[in-house]
């Protein structure tokens, strides 16, 4: 069903509300001869003061037509945009690579990574905790490199390999940081330790054998409010010290 235009509608209420407004005026400012007791003192002479009945029926005509032709624009809008390659704003569909799974969705162009994946795909280990780019709870890798999730649009992660933490192993088959983090038990309410973890292995992978001081500066994107540094750097040596991920 066709929604109303709901823009047009109330500029005609509100042209209309002025035309009556004005005509109220000129009844009240005319002389007392002009306004005493019929409706010949709201002339239609198009010299006289104020706004007659043939022009506040013209003015509504015109705003009739102006309602007409914005609702008739809009499809040829909607087609040349289509025609044109643009994406939105409504939803249109597009594929994700998850976790090694082509997942199909449909998404709005503004829709970020982080919201297709968790409310669109139920891949919740990423978590949506600042929704800035500056916790890292969120933190996915996108063709192997570490991604605020958060920051990037849904649509600007087609045909590009997403890693969530779901991906980095399983309870029975864990990868090297996964295994390291549950030795030195680092964490601690485990909100951060998805971005972290993900963040980590993409780390290690690309610093074996990394000093305590590489570490800190490698994951200084990632925040734990709790505060357990102390165990993730254990971990996260541990891990770069067998050869990475």
């Amino acid at each position: 069903m066709r929604q109303p235009n709901l823009a047009s509608n109330f500029g005609l209420q509100l042209r209309t509300a002025v035309l009556c407004r004005q005509m109220l005026y000129r009844d009240h400012t005319a002389a007392p001869a002009q306004t005493k007791g019929n409706m010949s003192s709201c002339t239609d002479s198009p010299g006289g003061p104020g706004v007659s009945r043939r022009g506040f029926l013209k003015g509504i005509g015109v705003s009739t037509a102006a309602t007409g032709l914005l609702t008739a624009v809009k499809p040829i809008a909607e087609a040349a945009q289509n025609e044109s390659g643009l994406l939105g704003p409504g939803e249109f569909p597009l594929t994700l690579q998850v976790n090694g799974q082509s997942r199909p969705l449909k998404v709005e162009p503004r829709v970020t990574l982080l919201d297709a994946l968790r409310n669109r795909l139920d891949v919740t280990g990423p978590k949506k905790v600042c929704d800035r780019g500056t916790c890292g709870a969120c933190t996915v890798l996108v063709d192997g490199k570490p991604v605020y999730s958060c920051s990037m649009l849904a649509v600007e992660a087609q045909g590009r390999a997403i890693t969530t933490v779901e991906g980095l192993g399983t309870p029975d088959k864990m990868n090297a940081v996964q295994e390291a983090f549950v030795k030195h038990d680092a964490q601690q309410c485990g909100f951060c330790t998805p971005g972290f973890v993900t963040a980590a292995t993409a780390f290690v992978r690309n610093n074996p054998n990394a000093s305590v001081d590489q570490i800190c500066a490698g994951l200084g994107g990632n925040l734990c409010r709790c505060g357990t540094y102390a165990g993730m750097l254990l971990a996260v040596a541990d891990a770069a010290k067998k050869g990475g991920a």
